[in-house]
């Protein structure tokens, strides 16, 4: 299996009606998708493991399984900015963007640019790319190549703005804070603070189970089971 037609085909054979029909409740477009179960997409990716090239065509289908196996795939550090650009801008999901795309994003060289430059951004998915991909440069980096001055910055600029962002913006922003008191020892302090200060964050998560988690409450339960600064190899998951 190692062209595009032979997993696409693959793909729509595995495709559920359930699936899909929980998928979209999350908020996949429905007529981008065939409906396959994360599962059978990590199988997939295990078979294709290593092949770029592939993974960047699953991408440009524009189809979210197809799309979301690419993320699984690819190798951020071997993507320009120009390509890590054009994935953010043409995720159709927001599970995408905060996902697939932050994922691959955060192994680029170019990663902690991106976050910032995407956080900027007025277009709610690419803004969501930039939060989660900073999260995952925070998880995944040791503290001494981060910049903290920079992060905290951050962090004020969440207590200013989170309860005014864009509903699934609201939501990267709690876990940047959250991945913040978990990954950045150093930040602790300032990260407890930040959670305190937002309080309980409100998103509209749809007709979905999904709750946001209380900040406060999560970090504190990362510091009591003494796992503050405990990096991450990956973040994909």
């Amino acid at each position: 299996m190692n062209t595009l037609a032979e997993v696409m085909t693959r793909l729509e054979k595995l495709g559920t009606e359930q699936t899909r029909k929980t998928l979209i409740r999350h908020g996949a477009p429905a007529t981008q998708l065939f409906g396959v179960k994360i599962s059978d997409l990590k199988l997939i990716a295990k078979e294709i493991k290593g092949n770029q090239s592939l993974a960047c065509d699953l991408y440009e289908t524009g189809n979210c399984d197809a799309m979301y196996l690419a993320g699984l795939v690819a190798k951020g550090s071997l993507m320009t900015k120009k390509q890590l650009d054009a994935w953010a801008k043409s995720a159709n999901w927001n599970m995408l963007s905060e996902s697939t795309v932050a994922w691959v994003a955060s192994e680029s060289p170019h990663a902690r640019i991106l976050a910032m430059k995407w956080i900027k951004s007025k277009k709610e998915s690419i803004a969501l790319s930039g939060w989660a991909t900073y999260s995952g440069i925070i998880a995944t980096t040791v503290d001494e190549k981060l910049d903290l001055q920079e992060i905290k910055g951050l962090l004020d600029h969440i207590v200013d703005e989170i309860h005014n962002a864009p509903n699934q913006v609201r939501y990267v922003m709690n876990g940047f804070v959250i991945a913040v008191g978990s990954y950045v020892k150093p930040l602790l302090k300032q990260a407890k603070a930040t959670a305190k200060q937002i309080g309980t964050v409100t998103v509209d998560m749809g007709d979905t189970a999904c709750k946001v988690p209380l900040a406060t409450a999560y970090i504190e339960k990362v510091e009591a089971a003494g796992r503050v600064g405990k990096k991450r190899k990956t973040v994909k998951c």
